[in-house]
């Protein structure tokens, strides 16, 4: 039975492993956000013994120039799935996780919401049609809001409740990479 409990675990990696990552990614023709998404399903294959791992993805959905500047709410989801299938090395399943990425990104502009409508999958009213696990990496960069006569300061998320069953959120930042 679902109960939607949840809590936060963090996860520090230093600067050094960050550098390391992002020099993988590039030597494999991909991105950060590949690499880590490529270990995560390894990690999900390894402690599910699935081979057939379909992670959820928010994105941005501002692909064309005019839109970046507008306010409002553009995230779309993708469904990343990726074959595990035949003990891969780690090089070969970035590049399936790449080949899947890029796949998606070309799609990207498709409503999650219209893909699911058309497929029409088997539904639960408590669960995902797709996929119950979602991965995020936030590298897009901003400074501080500045706003005149107010301060504004982040604060630390304290929620109780999840929408999936696993979900890892990744940032870069000054002292490496985090993960919640």
């Amino acid at each position: 039975a679902r109960s939607y409990r949840g809590a936060t675990e963090t996860l520090q990696l230093s600067p050094r492993v960050l550098e390391g990552l992002t020099a993988l990614s590039r030597h494999e023709g991909g991105t950060l956000f590949m690499t880590l998404l490529a270990a995560f399903q390894a990690l999900l294959a390894r402690y599910t013994g699935l081979a057939d791992i379909i992670v959820g993805s928010p994105i941005a959905n501002r692909t064309r120039k005019e839109l970046e500047g507008l306010i409002g709410f553009f995230v779309n989801s993708l469904a990343l799935r990726t074959d595990l299938s035949g003990d891969p090395s780690f090089r070969d399943l970035l590049g399936r996780t790449r080949e899947v990425a890029l796949g998606a990104y070309a799609h990207q502009d498709v409503p999650f919401d219209k893909l699911v409508e058309e497929l029409r999958p088997l539904r639960a009213g408590d669960r995902n049609p797709y996929f119950q696990v979602m991965f995020a990496l936030q590298n897009a960069p901003h400074g501080p809001l500045e706003l005149p006569g107010l301060t504004v300061r982040s604060l630390p998320s304290r929620t109780s409740s999840s929408k999936f069953d696993l979900t890892l959120a990744t940032r870069e930042t000054p002292d490496g990479l985090r993960a919640d």
